[in-house]
């Protein structure tokens, strides 16, 4: 069987070092320790962790916030499982599910990890177009078509990676519906909850929804904690033996200072804070993307996000997404995300929660490179 490599990545691999501007990591503006350790007892708190072998499946404190994040309710911590990063429990929620052969669905534009962790799995990845003159909304028509008897599993992502469309409680209930019809489970990226940008309201979750849902998040994006490669799931009781002998396998735990600093994170006040944090520099960023954008409205369109750090950026020129991103790269030393990575051409993804003087240069070097290209 032929290794699909995760295409965004691989493309990034040798390109990051020739870019004077990255604008293509889905993260951004990360804080620093001196921002989650702000008072004595914190610090001797966190100099006094042993650097021992931490629980496998996290601690109970930082199981039972996760389960709070998720439910608003401690009672589901047993059901959480603190992997390293997001990638790890799509990784381990795959291999626990899909067997070759499986039928699974697929929303697209979105982040495509899982879609390509089932195929090297043998799976059929069946794909369902999001329409941008919907505004990237689902059509669950189109959705009830493609899912049949037998489906294994849909895959969905909300707040969306790339197009930052949030699904609401209504498409949460008719995606439920057409996975319960089938008997098929739903995989669902929530890595972005925590990042919208016209509310300080929580983006719904699947989870309570459905008793097939294995719900995924991350400290990565709205807690501007990347570095700490912490992420977890949330899923059935049923489930959960599977996917911790996988997780056992894969890396045993995640680091025990990483959940220690988690639980600082996810500590409600604290918690707030690093939202307030987030969302404010993304709503200041994003006019200034959108003012970018709107001055080049004879070559570059766009719908605008609800939610992440990203704007999927529709370019009016015929030429394939990769070849755009770069002769950014060239002429602008600017690096964005080709479209044709999350199923979609003729689009790039621009991560805009940028500090402003860097976001300013980068957007400057990038309107020389499409003024080059488009010439």
């Amino acid at each position: 069987m032929t290794f699909s490599p995760l295409e965004l990545l691989e493309w990034r691999q040798g390109r990051e070092a020739t870019a004077a501007y990255s604008l293509a990591d889905s993260g951004c503006r990360p804080i620093r320790l001196r921002d989650l350790i702000d008072d004595e007892q914190t610090l001797r708190r966190l100099l006094d962790s042993e650097l021992s072998y931490p629980p496998t499946c996290g601690t109970d404190q930082l199981r039972a916030r996760i389960a709070h994040w998720h439910t608003g309710s401690t009672d589901h911590a047993p059901q959480v499982i603190v992997t390293v990063g997001a990638a790890e429990a799509n990784t381990i929620t795959v291999d626990t599910l899909v067997r070759p052969g499986d039928h699974l669905v697929a929303m697209s534009p979105g982040y495509r990890q899982v879609w390509g962790a089932a195929r090297n799995l043998g799976a059929d990845v069946e794909e369902v177009p999001l329409d941008p003159e919907r505004g990237w909304r689902p059509d669950i028509d189109a959705l009830a078509r493609a899912v049949r008897p037998g489906t294994r599993a849909i895959v969905v992502t909300t707040p969306n990676n790339p197009a930052g469309t949030v699904l609401t409680e209504e498409e949460i209930r008719a995606i439920v519906s057409v996975a319960d019809r089938a008997g098929a489970w739903i995989l669902t990226d929530e890595v972005h909850r925590g990042t919208e940008l016209h509310t300080d309201e929580l983006s719904p979750t699947f989870w309570g929804h459905y008793d097939r849902v294995v719900c995924v998040g991350s400290l990565s994006k709205a807690f501007g904690m990347q570095g700490l490669r912490l992420g977890w799931l949330i899923a059935p009781p049923a489930l959960l033996p599977q996917l911790r002998q996988r997780h056992e396998y894969t890396t045993i735990s995640a680091a025990g200072t990483a959940m220690t600093l988690a639980e600082l994170a996810l500590a409600p006040p604290t918690c707030a804070r690093l939202l307030n944090r987030y969302r404010g520099f993304l709503r200041e960023s994003w006019t200034h993307m959108r003012q970018w954008i709107d001055s080049h409205d004879h070559l570059l369109s766009v719908v605008p996000p609800q939610a992440t750090s990203l704007a999927f950026v529709r370019y009016h020129l015929d030429l394939p997404s990769t070849e755009v991103a770069d002769a950014l790269l060239a002429h602008g030393k600017v690096l964005v995300s080709p479209g044709a990575h999350f199923g979609t051409e003729h689009h790039l993804r621009f991560t805009y929660g940028q500090e402003p003087t860097h976001l300013a240069a980068a957007l400057e070097k990038t309107s020389y490179a499409l003024k080059e290209l488009s010439a």
